[in-house]
């Protein structure tokens, strides 16, 4: 087993790096690749050394097996046959092929088998915010069809990447210094802040992450279920929190819903009002599952149902996500 990670300097690409080393991924053989800037650099992996090579198009995936690819959408579009010709499974993290017809859109807890299908050898990895929120939704849809789905995000720094956390980091520090914040990252100071605006604004008025929540969540889904999201950046530093207000065909019990998340895989429920007990970034940063709480009846409506998830937006909403999407495939004698 040969695998690539593409983008290994990266934020995503340094937790590909701990996620692989963590679950003991079964390979023989680890090829780093990057930008000619990253290029050189070098990483530890299993007590071992590797340096990173410059992406190019060549025969240099020749031989390669599994190939994590995360160094932005247009690099995704440029490279993908380069990466892929020889037979390399590109499991790619970027937005460049989620809803093409053809790129299974896959999260294993939901629609794992919809990978073995990969005409052009391509499996996209979903939005981090749709990735926690389908994985949270999956047992409740195998109670009752859901109908709709209004969703609120509260979106950490890392979802910009490893220099949006370094810039809220030192955004405090800044402030806390008396100096002016530095602001690049984000359209406006995210320290002691909160914008409601993640990614550019579409002509319906919703943004495209937005967008994103409402199309993948339907094709990952294989559902009709409509998706209306608010998207927002918070001050907090890696893990996103959604708060989810949804529609069933049939009315649930509680009882049901918390029966059903207990015994799904991937899913922590921190749901104890009475002692203060509900899911928290600061708590679940670094963790692999997502976590879900306060749920309730949703007082409007007699068939809905209201709760809380977080989710580490790098790990399972990234680099653990696709690496359990090739788990499964080399499970399941695919690769």
């Amino acid at each position: 087993m040969r695998v690539a990670i593409v983008g290994a300097s990266g934020a995503v690409g340094q937790e590909f790096l701990r996620v692989l080393e963590e679950r003991n991924f079964p390979m023989d053989e680890l090829i780093l690749f990057g930008s000619s800037r990253s290029a050189g650099s070098e990483y530890l992996f299993r007590s071992q050394s590797y340096t990173v090579k410059e992406l190019k198009h060549n025969d240099d995936f020749k031989g390669i097996d599994i190939a994590f690819v995360s160094a932005g959408a247009g690099t995704s579009r440029e490279f993908a046959e380069t990466i892929t010709k020889h037979g390399t499974i590109m499991i790619d993290n970027s937005s460049a092929f989620r809803m093409d017809a053809d790129i299974p859109l896959v999260v294993p807890e939901v629609n794992a088998a919809d990978a073995k299908n990969r005409p052009r050898g391509i499996i996209a990895n979903p939005n981090c915010t749709t990735i926690q929120m389908v994985v949270a939704l999956k047992p409740i849809e195998n109670l009752s069809h859901i109908r709709r789905i209004h969703v609120a995000t509260y979106q950490a720094a890392s979802g910009a990447g490893a220099a949006a956390m370094a810039e809220l980091e030192n955004q405090y520090k800044q402030i806390a210094g008396g100096q002016q914040p530095m602001v690049e990252k984000f359209a406006y100071q995210l320290a002691y802040n909160l914008i409601p605006q993640v990614d550019v604004f579409t002509d319906n008025g919703y943004t495209k992450e937005e967008m994103k929540m409402h199309n993948e969540t339907r094709k990952i889904m294989h559902s009709d279920v409509n998706v209306s999201a608010t998207c927002v950046r918070v001050p907090a530093l890696r893990a996103h929190s959604e708060a989810v207000w949804l529609e069933t065909e049939q009315p649930l019990s509680l009882e049901e819903v918390r029966k059903a998340w207990t015994k799904a895989g991937g899913i922590v429920v921190q749901d104890n009002p009475e002692t203060k007990e509900y899911p928290m970034p600061l708590f679940v940063a670094t963790k692999d599952p997502v976590y879900v709480g306060r749920l309730r009846k949703d007082l409007t409506h007699l068939n809905g149902l209201s709760f809380w998830c977080v989710g580490d937006q790098i790990k399972k909403g990234a680099a653990l996500n696709a690496v359990q999407i090739a788990e499964y495939l080399i499970k399941e004698k695919n690769v």
